[in-house]
């Protein structure tokens, strides 16, 4: 992890959300719940049913870089398995991001590399390469992702932030967490949320 996305750890993504990161769709998450990622996005387009581009991301990226790919509706195939992600694990990758499904499921919860996806499908892909391809911006359920950009999950979800954007995001998420620390006192204090947000 580099300095640029340490700017970003130990904020959760719904104060990321709430400061300026753009939300991934809510059907992608982490197949366990303890798992959360923070690292720079490798793009991965995909066509419906085939897998070839990740394939080939895994030896275009970098250490540490996040893959971040859009199955293109293609939701009910398993894209991704234990032998893609051993193969990640040997190249030091972050872990992956997908618009779809992914199967091996007890494998991969026990190889630990973090996976976010849409859900699981037995479902096998083919290796078409003439749709598809890497580095490329993609939109994923209304959010653009550009290679570079900073991708942040959890059990939450997952949020994109540029880098252009990461210092005002960071400064935002930080004065958040200071005012719902505030609040969090107040309400020890005996406060109630209606006196405190002026509800009553």
């Amino acid at each position: 992890m580099t300095g640029t996305e340490l700017d970003l750890h130990g904020f959760g993504t719904a104060t990321l959300h709430e400061a300026g990161a753009a939300p991934l769709p809510p059907q992608i998450r982490p197949l366990d719940r303890s798992w959360w990622v923070c690292g720079r996005v490798f793009t991965v387009d995909l066509a419906p049913g085939h897998n070839i581009w990740l394939h080939r991301a895994i030896y275009a990226a970098q250490p540490g870089d996040i893959l971040v790919a859009r199955a293109n509706g293609g939701f009910e195939y398993g894209y991704w398995g234990d032998i893609m992600t051993h193969a990640a694990l040997e190249r030091r990758l972050g872990g992956l991001v997908i618009d779809g499904c992914v199967r091996d499921s007890a494998d991969l919860l026990r190889l630990r590399l973090p996976v976010f996806a849409r859900g699981l499908c037995v479902r096998g892909t083919g290796k078409d390469a003439s749709r598809g391809g890497l580095q490329g911006t993609l939109i994923i359920g209304g959010t653009t992702v550009r290679p570079g950009d900073i991708v942040v999950g959890d059990a939450d979800g997952v949020v994109v932030v540029p880098p252009a954007d990461l210092a005002e995001v960071t400064a935002r998420a930080e004065q958040r967490e200071q005012k719902e620390e505030s609040v969090r006192a107040r309400l020890l204090a005996g406060e109630s949320t209606l006196d405190i947000y002026g509800l009553a």
